[in-house]
């Protein structure tokens, strides 16, 4: 086989594999928010055990399993609002962040190793174009999707992986995006469970305002990505 035709069969299998990769980790998200697995992520039981963790392990381990949970597609938001009631506000954001950029690492690097050389090469001039001027404003992109999460946490990781926005951009962007969140948390922890177990006016006015967000957010990020290509 001649090296070229070789060559184009490894970046197709590349492609595939993160196209595998990304479809997976959506199916692990969908089985979060709508499968019996979501009984797995009752906050009492996830709190105790986060706890038991921390102090067996240390801080350190909490970490580490943050990041394993949040890189397969458990929701960063739930998540963080974990680590927040079991160690204390300070401390669970000293947990929540470094295990946020952690898990981000993770899927960036295997977004970069399935399908950075891939993409470029089979995804067409225009995707290429878009990729390109995203990684020139990676770091505003970035910081506009963890505001609005438009898509589960590790696929944006992945994609940014694949594509030319460099991992600096995403761990400062992820890292910005994330505060607004984290410290309303920090501040609100006790109102947002009590709301959680016994769901309240404010609980579903709360809810609502979110929704609207996610929805004036992603549209604004749509348009937003769209002119980037022309």
């Amino acid at each position: 086989m001649p090296p070229e035709e070789r060559r184009e069969r490894v970046l197709r299998r590349r492609l595939i594999g993160l196209g595998v990769a990304i479809a997976l980790l959506l199916a692990l998200a969908a089985s979060w928010a709508w499968s019996p697995m979501k009984s797995m992520l009752d906050l009492d039981t996830i709190v105790a055990a986060l706890r038991g963790f921390g102090q067996s392990f240390g801080v350190p381990a909490a970490i580490a399993g943050f990041a394993l949970a949040v890189a397969t597609a458990v929701p960063l938001t739930f998540l963080t609002l974990v680590a927040i009631v079991a160690f204390g506000p300070w401390t669970g954001f000293a947990v929540a962040l470094p295990g946020a950029l952690a898990g981000s690492a993770i899927s960036y690097g295997l977004g970069m190793l399935l399908g950075r050389e891939a993409v470029a090469r089979l995804a067409g001039a225009r995707i290429n174009m878009v990729s390109q001027r995203l990684g020139e404003r990676g770091l505003l992109a970035i910081v506009l999707i963890r505001l609005v999460p438009v898509a589960p946490f590790p696929i944006v990781n992945m994609v940014a992986g694949a594509s030319h926005i460099r991992l600096r951009d995403l761990l400062l962007g992820t890292a910005i995006g994330m505060a607004p969140s984290t410290l309303f948390m920090m501040f609100f922890v006790d109102t947002i469970i009590a709301s959680m177990k016994q769901p309240s006016g404010f609980g579903f006015g709360l809810l609502a305002v979110t929704v609207l967000l996610l929805a004036a957010g992603g549209l604004g990020l749509k348009r937003w990505i769209s002119r980037q290509g022309r």
